[in-house]
């Protein structure tokens, strides 16, 4: 059926479902998933005279907030039996990083939660799950 399953994370409580369906199918089907999280890269601003945080320091609590989110999922992995792997990518557009990584891996099943924007805001701003199932050139499982 799917041999790897990407799941994307931002720690949220609504992802949370999309890695528990993600496990689950991943358990069923026999395959490897994949977790991804995308950093923000650091805010340069050309114009402001001194930047708010250190480079380092924005860049470290980061990689901190990547662990986290990684661990949560790597623990429902481990504790099903499956097979995990992740990794962290930065990026200014987070539907883009997901996309590349599930291509970087060999992904065949992407599985991410819906954000449940609605009305102006949804119009104006999108939600990064749509515009993955937008670009994505392989399977997209929604979960709400």
């Amino acid at each position: 059926m799917y041999r790897c399953i990407l799941v994307p994370t931002d720690g949220s409580e609504l992802t949370a479902k999309a890695v528990s369906s993600a496990v689950a199918l991943a358990k069923l089907s026999g395959a490897r998933l994949h977790a991804v999280t995308v950093t923000e890269p650091y805010p340069y601003s050309p114009l402001a005279e001194a930047q708010p945080v250190e480079p380092q320091e924005f860049i470290d609590a980061e990689m901190r907030l990547a662990e986290q989110r990684l661990k949560a999922v790597g623990d429902a992995a481990r504790a099903a039996g499956v097979s995990y792997d992740s990794s962290s990518v930065e990026g200014a557009q987070p539907w883009r990083g997901i996309v590349d990584e599930a291509t970087r891996v060999g992904a065949d099943l992407v599985v991410m939660a819906s954000h449940g924007r609605s009305g102006i805001s949804a119009l104006l701003i999108g939600s990064e799950t749509q515009k993955v199932l937008t670009h994505s050139t392989i399977p997209v499982l929604v979960v709400r």
